[in-house]
């Protein structure tokens, strides 16, 4: 069910077209990851082809700490790109903007900074403060 208004206790709405701006932001996002990891997975392809036939070539010596910074950068953007996927999800179920913890809505301004956020300002600081 795709809904089209999701108003909180304190009067707070999330308009038919803020669902779509946000919807919009979510999928330019997504594009963004998608392109982010294409360019990552090539890097990592032509960086070991460069220098091969020379072991102490300056580019051998800087690949290990580059693909390690290159795999934290592709898990990040699937982490994110995860994220971006779930929130379109809850956008098509009708439950996009309620927070998973404790149910209530999640104000606008937070959406409209993070909108693929799963949690209220308030539980994501408790979440935070208890890592």
């Amino acid at each position: 069910m795709v809904t089209d208004r999701i108003i909180d206790d304190r009067g707070t709405t999330l308009s038919a077209d803020d669902l779509a701006a946000l919807r919009e932001n979510l999928h330019e996002q997504r594009l963004f990851r998608q392109e982010q990891l294409k360019q990552l997975r090539q890097q990592a392809q032509e960086l070991p082809a460069s220098d091969t036939h020379r072991a102490d070539a300056p580019s051998d010596r800087r690949a290990g700490p580059q693909a390690e910074v290159r795999g934290k950068l592709a898990a990040s953007a699937r982490t994110v790109l995860a994220d971006i996927e779930a929130a379109l999800a809850r956008m098509d179920q009708g439950c996009y903007g309620s927070c998973r913890l404790c149910q209530e809505p999640i104000d606008r301004a937070r959406l409209a900074v993070v909108p693929q956020g799963r949690y209220c300002t308030r539980c994501q600081q408790v979440r935070e403060a208890g890592r």
